[in-house]
């Protein structure tokens, strides 16, 4: 019999616990288990038919995996995502390949991962706000500066420099 006690294992010996140290067991070294990789592949969809088919819509199955190119890939069931002009999330499928446990994850084109809105909204949006210092009406300020601000973190991240002052100016067209 053992217990786990904070960075200790107790291991019971002749009806006495001895404590020893804890198994090295920490995620994505070598000795633990590592999280399986996710990855997304954009395809030509209409969100309208995968809201009417719900699961039976006709996903397209990848040929090959995209990480480590096995010819093999599981279906590995659904994931739920929210889209604008949906009141109920969308089934998007999921394939895992059994070589390097990846996750795939099919997504339509035209919407960025982690992203209810179509890029065009967020593009037409953030281009209003810089050319007119205004929110375009219709969507939640609190939601369009969300956008603005990871632009500018992502940009700044890409170029590192000088970027964040030339959004606030202006001077970058979208």
């Amino acid at each position: 019999m053992s217990l786990f006690s904070g960075a200790f294992l107790l291991r019971k010996k002749g009806g006495e616990f001895h404590q020893t140290y804890r198994p090295f067991t920490k995620r994505g070294s070598r000795n633990g288990p590592q999280k399986p990789i996710q990855l997304i592949i954009f395809f030509a969809a209409k969100l309208k038919d995968i809201f009417i088919k719900g699961r039976d819509y006709p996903w397209p199955r990848p040929d090959r995996c995209p990480r480590c190119k096995a010819h093999k890939l599981w279906g590995h069931g659904f994931v739920t995502a929210l889209f604008d002009g949906y009141n109920q999330p969308l089934f998007l499928k999921r394939y895992r390949c059994p070589v390097c446990k990846c996750v795939i994850r099919l997504r339509p084109h035209g919407y960025f991962k982690r992203f209810q809105a179509s890029v065009e909204t967020i593009r037409s949006s953030i281009s209003h706000r810089l050319k007119t210092g205004r929110w375009p009406p219709g969507l939640p300020h609190t939601r369009q500066g969300h956008w603005l601000r990871a632009l500018r973190r992502k940009a700044a991240a890409f170029l590192k420099k000088g970027v964040k002052s030339a959004l606030e100016r202006g001077q970058v067209c979208l």
